[in-house]
């Protein structure tokens, strides 16, 4: 799973569009007061976290974007993300 097939995913399995955050596919304008993200890292690393009270805390780094973005809808969700 991709950053564009994540977003589409988390939609369809009901979480409102301001529960998350992803640069290029999902973004806000203004931002929420607090949301979920996925982003790349500025290592060539995947980062997953939270933004809350004005401020970006990662939980998690990936060294694929994939497997952030298994983690996020994870999370997210309850569920294993789909095929």
């Amino acid at each position: 799973m991709d950053r564009e097939q994540l977003g589409a995913a988390l939609l369809a399995a009901g979480l409102p569009p301001e529960s998350f955050q992803i640069p290029g596919t999902h973004t806000h304008d203004p931002l929420p007061t607090d949301f979920w993200f996925l982003r790349a890292g500025s290592g060539g690393d995947w980062e997953v976290g939270a933004f809350e009270r004005g401020k970006y805390e990662v939980r998690e780094r990936f060294g694929t974007e994939s497997a952030a973005s298994a983690w996020l809808y994870r999370t997210l969700t309850g569920h294993d993300a789909p095929p």
